[in-house]
């Protein structure tokens, strides 16, 4: 991982750690305006050494205060007054600089700003020992929030150091090692036990076995044979081997993975805009009120005092904090995305755990998404007046240049694509196959819809097939046809179930012909399933349901999902087999291509939602208790001390429970 990806990340992390002001984060800084405990790079001691120093000051100034205790004759007077300075100076200054560095900006009203009026103005009557523990335990909280935001990105973190920065190359002088950034595609390298590969490619190898606990959150050992895929991040466990190199080191998928979330931490939920829109006018309203709290009583109270009213405006600034709002919240959704990265599904942001939260319809496509996609032709059917050999030659040749699972099973069956100066303007017509030139004649391979397009006549029989069947016309005529396996997921059933116990209703759309597709459905439970359906059939499909005023999701894996992903509420991409442009197009991506982590998905957004809730119904409900106190004199600065940063301590422990939680 280059150090310019590690600053990405780390600029985004940064968003979310800009604590408890009612300003919006600046995006591109570098986190100087925030109070030092917010450094990631700080040691443990050095983090708690000003609060130790002030806590150690704070506790002798109020052992000698007490009245139990012999009091020292020096301490009265300045003595006193700058003991407790001394103590308020550690944990002190960093706020007010911070303060100071949100007013250069034209912020005047964060929780630097309440903290310090409330703390200075104590002084200010004479309530030293209180003004320096309000700042202490503001300062413990901000420590505190600061280590659960940086345990909260850790497990995204973690995405960066799954790629080696060198790899050893194979070439005609033997082995070499060189930086990774610097191999080319079709280069081949040596991968020994135990070594993590450094970008996508095909394995050499007759075999070997991989760690994909990096890229889909699973431990098994995955096997894989000559000829198959092996993304970057994985980790080779017995055998050496060896890998031909098939995207650079900058354009693997697990570099879009790491883009994704970079992407994510910009990304916000309602709830959260909302939060941080609230805090703006929240907060300078709350300093109007703590003035009005120490003005107004003249007018009102007969024994009127100053210092009691202001002592009172002094514990509403510090109740009012929002803290534990502007901070637990962010954490929460933060938490929810390293939790689910953790499974191997990726959230391209917050605002997309909120709306998996609601999704109430959830379509899905059918090959690649509830079966394996990995086909195998299990029987060509020519007719006699066609030459198989060359047809299928032919066939083969024109589908080289295709991703479909489809395509690859007509590769696996034929062997290797001759070159045929005779296969010219090859054509994918998006949901009906291929179409190409052969000298004068005309050669289509797909589905059956493409023979009706250009007027082919074929027989009924084969098009009632209960498999995947791809059609071949040659020269104006059916020539015949391959039958195709596909074999559904072994977790595919157990998906189902659970999205169904979820209250999800659901729906599959697929391309394929609807025979097939209706089989698939009642092999698995699903009821509704419509097949023969081309990309703007799956999109009219999906926007009817959404005019009925469901929240839909659609999960898919090809080329021509990516329309019906877009148009969706929430789209969802399988990203193993899945295309680019879908991954691309979706907002959360299921790594390893298991339908048993959508609903795996859902719980962990409905999780998140509820523990937001959660902290914001504590927040508002023991802060209004508190302030009522206040007013009344019942509560002291004590009590505002836990209405702020205790309930803020509370509202973090149970956003980093999620992280915690079993799904």
């Amino acid at each position: 991982m280059s150090n310019t990806d590690q600053d990405h990340v780390t600029d985004a992390a940064q968003e979310e750690t800009e604590c408890c002001t009612a300003s919006e984060p600046n995006p591109h800084g570098n986190g100087e305006d925030q109070l030092p405990t917010h450094s990631a790079g700080n040691h443990l001691f050095r983090l708690f050494l000003p609060v130790i120093l002030s806590l150690l000051l704070l506790l002798s100034g109020l052992a000698f205060d007490n009245a139990w205790l012999p009091k020292p004759a020096f301490f009265s007077g300045w003595i006193r007054l700058i003991w407790y300075i001394s103590a308020y100076i550690p944990v002190g200054v960093p706020v007010i600089s911070a303060m100071v560095s949100a007013f250069a900006k034209g912020d005047l009203f964060s929780e630097f700003t309440l903290m310090t009026i409330a703390t200075l103005g104590a002084f200010a009557i004479g309530e030293y020992p209180e003004g320096v523990a309000v700042m202490l335990f503001y300062t413990v909280g901000e420590n505190l929030q600061g280590m659960a935001l940086r345990r909260a990105k850790g497990n995204i973190k973690a995405l960066l150091d799954q790629r080696p920065d060198q790899v050893t190359v194979i070439d005609e002088n033997g082995l070499r090692t060189i930086k990774a950034a610097q191999a080319a595609i079709g280069q081949t390298v040596q991968l020994k036990p135990g070594e993590k590969l450094a970008l996508d490619g095909v394995l050499l190898s007759e075999y070997a076995s991989f760690n994909t606990a990096a890229l889909t959150g699973e431990g098994i050992p995955d096997r894989k044979v000559h000829g198959d895929s092996v993304l970057a991040g994985m980790i080779n466990l017995n055998t050496v081997a060896k890998v031909r190199i098939t995207a650079n080191y900058s354009d693997s998928k697990l570099s879009r993975i790491i883009a994704l979330v970079q992407d994510a931490t910009a990304q916000k939920a309602p709830t959260e805009l909302f939060i941080r829109r609230f805090a703006k006018v929240y907060t300078p309203l709350v300093v109007v009120l703590a003035a009005l709290i120490t003005i107004l009583p003249i007018l009102f109270v007969a024994d009127y005092v100053f210092s009691d009213w202001m002592y009172r405006a002094f514990v509403f600034l510090v109740i009012s904090c929002p803290c534990a709002l502007v901070v637990s919240i962010p954490l929460g959704y933060f938490g929810g995305i390293g939790a689910a990265s953790r499974q191997g599904i990726l959230f391209k942001g917050s605002n997309f755990l909120d709306a998996l939260a609601n999704v109430q319809q959830l379509v899905m496509d059918k090959t690649g998404t509830l079966t394996k996609g990995k086909f195998t032709v299990q029987e060509a059917f020519i007719f006699d007046e066609f030459d198989q050999t060359e047809l299928l030659r032919l066939v083969n040749a024109s589908e080289q240049n295709s991703t479909h699972p489809v395509a690859t099973a007509i590769h696996e069956y034929v062997g290797p694509v001759e070159p045929s100066s005779r296969v010219k303007q090859v054509e994918e017509i998006a949901g009906y196959g291929m179409r190409a030139t052969v000298g004068s004649r005309e050669l289509l391979v797909g589905s059956f819809k493409l023979l009706d397009r250009f007027g082919i006549v074929y027989d009924e029989p084969a098009n009632e097939m209960a498999k995947t069947v791809v059609a071949i016309g040659y020269a104006g005529r059916y020539a015949g046809y391959l039958t195709i396996a596909d074999e559904i997921k072994p977790d595919a059933a157990k998906a189902i179930t659970q999205l169904e116990s979820l209250g999800i209703t659901l729906t599959m759309l697929s391309g394929d012909r609807h025979v097939v597709v209706r089989s698939v459905a009642d092999a698995l439970g699903i009821k509704d399933a419509f097949g023969d359906l081309l990309p703007e059939d799956k999109v009219n499909k999906v926007k009817q349901m959404k005019s009925s005023g469901y929240t839909v999701a659609f999960v898919g894996d090809g080329v021509n999902d990516a329309p019906v992903i877009a148009v969706s509420d929430v789209g969802i991409a399988m990203g193993g087999l899945g295309s680019d442009a879908t991954i691309e197009t979706a907002d959360v991506v299921i790594q390893d291509d298991m339908p048993s982590k959508i609903p795996l998905a859902i719980r962990i957004s409905r999780a998140t939602r509820r523990i937001v809730w959660q902290n914001i119904a504590m927040a508002f409900t023991v802060k209004a208790m508190v302030l009522l106190l206040g007013a009344g004199a019942v509560a002291g600065m004590w009590e505002a001390v836990f209405a702020d940063v205790g309930v803020a301590l509370l509202a973090i422990g149970n956003a980093i429970r999620i992280q915690r939680m079993k799904f």
